[in-house]
Formats: C-alpha cells, structure tokens, sequence
C-alpha cells in the first residue's frame, strides 16, 4: 500500500465504482478500499448470515428460511428504468457483460385504500380503474400531449413554456383533478414530496417520459433489476476498473486523510501504512467532517413466504404510496423481488419499504406499507441518514459522494456520478462506448 496513487477511492458504493471504472478507464492509476469484507457499502446485498451479522449480532438464522448462499438481500432498494441513464453507464461501459436482468412485473400506485396497476400510456388511462370516465378523457388528453411533444416544433407545445409554466400550470390546463396530479407526480414522475407542483414542469414531463418510454420498452413495467442483487452491479465497475490496472482492498480500515501545508490531500492512511495521492473520493462515512446531514431514510427489509397480495402473485412489483393518501410530507415506497431474481430461497419474496423520516418514531412511518404486505416472516429496521458534502473538493481535492435517497430509481445516483466527475477532471462525462468483450478478444486474436 506504500506506493503513490492518481486517486484512491474509499467505499464499494455504486457512485464510487462507477468512478473508480470510468477513471482506470481513462489511464489513471486506482486505488480502492473499502472497511468492509463485501462490496457495495451502503448498497451491498447481503447473505443471510452477514444480514444477521448486520441487524441481530450474536443470533443465527432458522433453518426454516433456507440456505445462506440463497440470498442476496439488498440494503438499499432500488430499480433501473429502461431507458434510463444508468442502463446507458451500464451499456457503454460494457459493464453489462458481467450481470444478467430481469424485468419487474408489475408498477402499482396506492389510491382509495387499494393499489391499482399504473397506466402509462393514453390507452390504458381510458382503460385503468383508476380514472372516472370524465378523468379518462383529460387524462388520454395529457399523455398525448406528452408523447407528442417535441421541443424543436412548437405546434406541439400546446401554448406552454416548460422552463416557465409550473407543474402545476400544465396540470390544470388539461384539467386534471387532484388524484390524477398525484398519480402522474409520484406515481410515473416519481416525485418525492409536491415541492415540484411550483417548479419549472420540464422536469415532470421529462420524468413521465422517460418512466413511459421504459415502459413501452419491455411492457409490465419499467423497470429492471440485476439477477443475484444490485451488489451485483458495484462488483461490475470494480472488475471493470481491475482490468485496467484498478487495486481493490477489502476488509481494510481507514484511519484518516493525510494533508499536506496547503491543506490539500496527500494520502490515505491505514495502521502504520500511509498510500500516497493527491485526489480522493469517498462515500459520507469516510468523511464526516466534511459532510452535513439533510435527513434520514428508515428502511424496513421483509422476508415473505407469499407474493404481495392483489398483485396477481407477481414474482416482482414497485409500489408507490402516495404522501397525500397517508397524511405524509413525503411518498412511502415499496420494491418487492423474490427467488426468481436469486435473491432468496425458492417460494420467497424479499420487500423493502422506505420513505423519509418525518417524526421521532421512523418505524410507525413505514405502516402504511408494511400493512400491503401481509404476513411476514422476518423484518429487519434500519434508519441511515442522508448526508451531502459541505464543499465541492475542489479546494482539498477531497471529493465526498452524496447519500442513497429514497428514490426507488438510481437516476439520482447517475446525477451524483456526473456532477462528481465533472468537479474531478473539469470536464462534462461523456459516455464512449467501450469495445465488446468479443471485440476485444477479435483484435487480440488479430
């Protein structure tokens, strides 16, 4: 470890590996450490027995649940849209030739004590129960104007400018009533709370395109997720980041930064070993100095031994709860995978449900979940916080990664990655296609 280095990189965390790929990519030479003996950090998949470890140390799982290398729960759950940015770091890296998909099957919203199928397309809101048969037509009438707008023919914007018209504005244009503007806001757009209603709407209908062109992408839903767990997917970059020259370490502590008399990094330092470099990158935990809280997720994990009812036993489902519908500043989220993703045992399902912690009893903010669900197996709480670096590292050259929101999507990871790199190198990313495996291994065979 004594030895200099362009970058080290603190956390196995997917903001941080994406990282660690793109720059060993680009030539720089990488060091990566992580205080834990798995990858992923905060967003790692855990087997039982780690799982156990985590939540009820000293205990043992029952044999009733199944073996341990069965499972791969995630800390942190999360779908990929498919269309969206980290399906394009995942592609154009070629990080996806060491993970293999699955789709979720179904999106579900929760409206009127009962969760319905989300429609995303004109056709299915005249169809969906969810809309009065007034409603539908104002409804079909929204989506096809979002379908059909396009930026450069202003024939299709209807009258509305939306870097100055508000959500809400081009709600009420097509007359959508209160429910609809939730569903579409948290529902498709995936808002977290209604601070957006008073925003630019560009943002909103981007969102509802992109959840409608992911959709419309595959059918069920619009959402992906990685066989064997999205610990899955840190592993990728890391062995992506291995291939040109990238030095992981697991299980090795962290002391402390090093400064030189300007103030800015100089090391990394580790027992009595110090490695030498003069840029690092790290998850909140290896920095809290540098960091300020903004909030706190709380997260229950549920192990199941039956599919979430009224799901027409779907092996895999999102379900958004609506703030509005609970009495909440803030969504509730459920993301449901199950045996058929090798993430537990045969005739199993995993549930997370999250949200934002909004009072000083976080657990009782997860019920109107947890009541979906019917009954579980086991249930593990936990409740992290959600911290942002203070500075933009460009002063010490320590640059800090935000923490993993409550979103059930990693399109705020991928925001994440691209401001982190752009303070880093002074340059925008661009994503470059990265040659194929096989076409690699056909130049070399030239």
């Amino acid at each position: 470890m004594d030895e200099e280095y362009d970058c080290i990189v603190l956390g196995t965390g997917l903001t941080e590996c994406i990282l660690s790929g793109l720059l060993s990519v680009e030539g720089k030479k990488v060091l990566h450490i992580d205080r834990n003996d798995y990858y992923g950090a905060e967003c790692a998949s855990l087997n039982l027995e780690q799982l156990w470890g985590k939540f009820r140390n000293g205990q043992s799982p029952p044999e009733s649940i199944g073996r341990n290398r069965d499972y791969n729960v995630d800390l942190v759950p999360k779908f990929m849209m498919a269309n969206g940015e980290i399906i394009r770091f995942l592609t154009h890296t070629d990080v996806t030739r060491y993970l293999e998909f699955k789709q979720i099957a179904g999106s579900y919203v929760y409206a009127s004590g009962k969760i319905y199928k989300v429609p995303s397309t004109e056709m299915e809101a005249v169809t969906s129960s969810l809309f009065g048969l007034f409603e539908k037509r104002r409804a079909k009438k929204f989506f096809e104007f979002v379908q059909n707008y396009r930026e450069e023919d202003p024939a299709t914007h209807q009258g509305l400018n939306l870097d100055r018209d508000t959500s809400a504005t081009v709600f009420s244009k097509f007359g959508l009533a209160p429910a609809s503007q939730e569903f579409l806001g948290h529902a498709m757009a995936l808002h977290l709370d209604d601070d957006y209603l008073n925003q630019p709407a560009r943002e909103t209908i981007e969102k509802i395109r992109l959840y409608a062109s992911s959709m419309a992408r595959y059918g069920l839903s619009p959402y992906l997720y990685p066989l064997y767990g999205l610990g899955e997917m840190p592993q990728g970059f890391a062995r992506l980041s291995a291939i040109y020259g990238g030095t992981y370490m697991l299980d090795k502590k962290v002391d402390e930064l090093v400064y030189d008399a300007e103030g800015k990094v100089c090391g990394v330092k580790s027992g009595d070993e110090v490695a030498k470099t003069k840029l690092v990158i790290c998850d909140p935990s290896y920095a809290q100095d540098k960091v300020r809280k903004v909030g706190s997720v709380v997260r229950a994990i549920c192990l199941l031994n039956h599919a979430i009812p009224n799901t027409s036993d779907a092996d895999s489902v999102q379900i958004v709860i609506p703030q509005g519908q609970i009495g909440r500043k803030h969504d509730v989220y459920i993301a449901c995978v199950s045996s058929a993703h090798n993430v537990c045992a045969k005739d199993k399902w995993l549930a997370i449900v999250s949200t934002i912690v909004e009072s000083d009893k976080p657990e009782q903010e997860l019920e109107s979940g947890l009541k979906l669900l019917g009954t579980v197996q086991e249930m593990f709480i936990s409740v992290s916080p959600l911290e942002v670096p203070t500075a933009d590292g460009t002063a010490d050259q320590v640059f800090v990664s935000r923490s993993y929101d409550a979103t059930s999507h990693f399109e705020t990871v991928c925001e994440d990655v691209h401001d982190l790199y752009k303070r880093i190198t002074g340059q925008p990313l661009v994503l470059k296609q990265r040659s194929t495996q096989a076409q690699e291994q056909a130049d070399m065979a030239a």
